[in-house]
């Protein structure tokens, strides 16, 4: 059972996640993608298992995403893609992968669908 977890440690709701996970047997691979961003590929199979659109998977609250007007609509997915990739910190957190499903960890407790 491989499991990944697209990790920000100074976030609480990723820290609730690694602690719901350990606590159900679950040892994931940690990607802390502040550090170590999805590349372009990895965060279209993302989206794709999330069954979401691009736009979905970012945080439009952050700072840059007002700076970069990626508010506009008539951006295409590969833009906002391209950003998440520049910028990660535009990307939702926490993202647990397993088996092909992806799940958001916000709550927490969405990730044990997945698991």
């Amino acid at each position: 059972m491989s499991v990944k977890i697209y990790h920000n440690p100074r976030c609480s709701t990723c820290r609730q996640t690694m602690a719901l996970l350990e606590e159900k047997g679950v040892e994931p691979e940690v990607i802390e993608y502040l550090d170590t961003p999805p590349s372009e590929d990895e965060l279209k199979d993302i989206i794709e298992m999330l069954g979401i659109k691009p736009r979905d998977l970012m945080r439009k609250k952050e700072k840059i995403y007002k700076e970069l007007e990626l508010k506009d609509d008539s951006l295409p997915d590969h833009a906002l893609i391209m950003a998440m990739v520049s910028h990660p910190q535009l990307i939702e957190r926490p993202i647990v992968i397993k088996d092909g499903k992806a799940a958001i960890g916000r709550p927490p407790k969405l990730v044990l669908d997945i698991l």
